[in-house]
């Protein structure tokens, strides 16, 4: 059984002074990705940006930009004080998304998305290239 730490847990980890490299380009890369999945995760699942964060008065569909703008960097910049997804290290991708994971799991029972391997996100990045 694994024990997921709440957002104190993360916080004082992370604030403790424990050093990890700034997140790597292909973590940047999965992070885009992840936004891209799990805003037609939302989509799929009929949850507007008004159902998850009460902030919208209108039903409106998630695009990767909503989901990083609206509801991933408020996150990251309560859990870590950071403004900027590139300013983020190898770990704390990690504790964003497992308490992203675990509040929308607890609060309204929506199953996150995996986030995104290597090769998944290398196969994106494929199918993104001009073909020919």
């Amino acid at each position: 059984m694994t024990h997921t730490k709440s957002q104190t847990e993360l916080a004082e980890e992370i604030f403790l002074g424990k050093n990890y490299p700034q997140r790597t380009p292909k973590q940047h890369r999965a992070l885009h990705l992840f936004f891209t999945i799990l805003s037609d995760a939302f989509n799929e699942s009929g949850l507007t940006v008004k159902d998850i964060l009460e902030v919208i008065n209108i039903g409106v569909k998630w695009t990767p930009v909503s989901v990083k703008e609206s509801f991933w960097k408020p996150i990251q910049k309560a859990l870590l004080n950071k403004e900027s997804t590139k300013d983020l290290n190898t770990i704390e991708i990690t504790k964003v998304v497992d308490v992203i994971t675990e509040a929308l799991g607890t609060r309204i029972g929506f199953e996150m998305p995996e986030f995104p391997s290597e090769e998944q996100t290398q196969a994106y990045l494929n199918s993104l290239k001009p073909q020919g």
